[in-house]
């Protein structure tokens, strides 16, 4: 047992040298083989099919680094994607919006330009409501154009509906008005079939015109159209005021009031005419005359002021 551990031990074996040696000329002959003739190709594509499992396997953890960087990449493209539609629709959306109140304004200046045609006997101002105040029992609007522009108190707001209302303060860039429904408004008017006049007020409550005072036997029913009559001048005749859809008759006391609808809708647009009315400084002016002097209280600055003494030069 030892003799035979001995001698293996001991036998010579094939140097290392020797074995690289071999090694490198056999991979030389190999290059050269597969590059000038076909004769590799089977070992190739043997080694090839053996290898493939080998391949898929090393390549593995690359695969699942690029699903996942490309599941990463598209989640981020499409909330990109999203994010830029859902920007793009709000955009659109908006120009839709603009667009359509543009065209809706235009259809109304259209018809504005339809009234001012129809009626060119007084010189009119186009204004656009700068806001609405916000008072529980008046109806009022404010305008963007003032005392700079011509307009003055007094002066009858129309749209292409008819009365929208009456100018009752201008400062020199702005001008405030009291609306159809105002309570503290009152238009002569007269019915359009039998031209009977009558005293429209406001009604702020239900957005209606109330027709008062007027005796129980009147002429006036149901579905008659009211229009400006044009006493006292301050309102043009001829302007649509309202509709008739009520009338109440009380016999014991005989008088009657009716209910009528506006046929304006100021609540509806931004833009309206104001009538130039001529002559109403005066007609203002006389107004004012006659209400201070039928105030016996009221006292001017200059009665007021006549007893002062003036100091001497």
């Amino acid at each position: 047992m030892s003799a035979s551990v001995n001698l293996e031990l001991f036998r010579r074996r094939v140097p290392a040298e020797v074995k690289l040696v071999f090694l490198v000329i056999l991979s030389l002959v190999l290059l050269v083989l597969d590059v000038h003739s076909r004769y590799t190709e089977p070992v190739r594509q043997g080694l090839s099919v053996v290898m493939y499992p080998f391949q898929r396997v090393v390549m593995l953890p690359r695969d699942a680094v690029t699903v996942i960087q490309d599941y990463s990449n598209a989640a981020a493209l499409l909330k990109q994607e999203s994010e830029a539609l859902q920007r793009q629709r709000i955009e659109l959306a908006q120009v839709i919006a603009n667009a359509a109140q543009l065209g809706t304004e235009n259809a109304q200046l259209r018809r504005l330009l339809g009234v001012v045609e129809g009626k060119p006997t007084h010189p009119t101002v186009v204004v656009q409501v700068l806001y609405e105040p916000a008072t529980p029992y008046q109806r009022r609007l404010v305008f963007n154009k003032g005392g700079r522009d011509g307009i003055q108190p007094g002066m009858p707001v129309i749209d292409e509906g008819g009365l929208v209302g009456q100018v009752i303060r201008v400062t020199p860039f702005t001008s405030e008005a009291a609306l159809l429904t105002d309570e503290q408004l009152a238009v002569p008017v007269q019915v359009l079939r039998n031209g009977l006049r009558l005293i429209a007020f406001g009604s702020p409550g239900n957005g209606k015109v109330e027709v008062r005072y007027f005796s129980s036997d009147a002429d006036i029913r149901q579905g008659d159209v009211l229009v400006t009559s044009g006493v006292g001048g301050a309102f043009p005749s001829g302007i649509s005021v309202g509709t008739v859809e009520s009338v109440e008759r009380d016999s014991s006391s005989g008088f009657a009031k009716a209910v009528a609808q506006p046929t304006a809708y100021p609540e509806r647009y931004r833009h309206f005419l104001i009538l130039k009315v001529p002559g109403l400084e005066e007609l203002t002016a006389s107004q004012q005359e006659t209400e201070d002097s039928a105030d016996p209280t009221s006292v001017t600055p200059n009665e007021g002021s006549s007893n002062a003494v003036t100091p001497a030069n």
